[in-house]
């Protein structure tokens, strides 16, 4: 998936304005303009498409972290990574949403999507780890989708 898709569906799933997503970049102290916001929320093919960088990405991650759960007492704003993956953008929206594997695995369980403890386990493990697993735009797709289906509905 590419990030523009992901922070389109995470915007659907909050229902969130541009306002609002702007309010997130700025709880990292990111400034984005409402043009830029607009542009990375088109679709490849409309005209005036920015990609949103991984950079990007990691940022509005943070700020949804801090605008859900707050900033850690004596925390200081995470310095963005450089490349981000599926495992770490997925890692984040658990963090941001307080989520345990039970409530992770009964999301993905209402856009009909199985997985055990212990696969979604290796999902959240260090790379190099003999478990790790990677994790494919098809799980990040459906936890996505049972989000939208939990927060907003059928």
């Amino acid at each position: 998936m590419i990030n523009n898709d992901i922070l389109r569906r995470i915007r659907f799933v909050f229902d969130y304005q541009n306002a609002k997503m702007i309010k997130i970049f700025a709880k990292v102290k990111h400034e984005v303009s409402q043009e830029l916001l607009i542009d990375m929320l088109k679709k490849e093919s409309e005209e005036g498409y920015q990609p949103c960088n991984d950079k990007t990405m990691c940022l509005f991650l943070d700020g949804l972290i801090i605008e859900k759960r707050g900033l850690r007492e004596g925390a200081e704003i995470p310095e963005p990574v450089s490349q981000i993956n599926n495992n770490l953008i997925f890692k984040k929206l658990r963090v941001a949403l307080e989520m345990r594997e039970d409530d992770i695995i009964n999301t993905l369980a209402l856009a009909e999507f199985n997985m055990s403890k212990s696969e979604l386990g290796a999902l959240f493990r260090k790379p190099g780890h003999k478990h790790f697993k990677e994790c494919g735009d098809q799980v990040l797709r459906n936890f996505l989708a049972g989000l939208s289906l939990k927060y907003r509905g059928k």
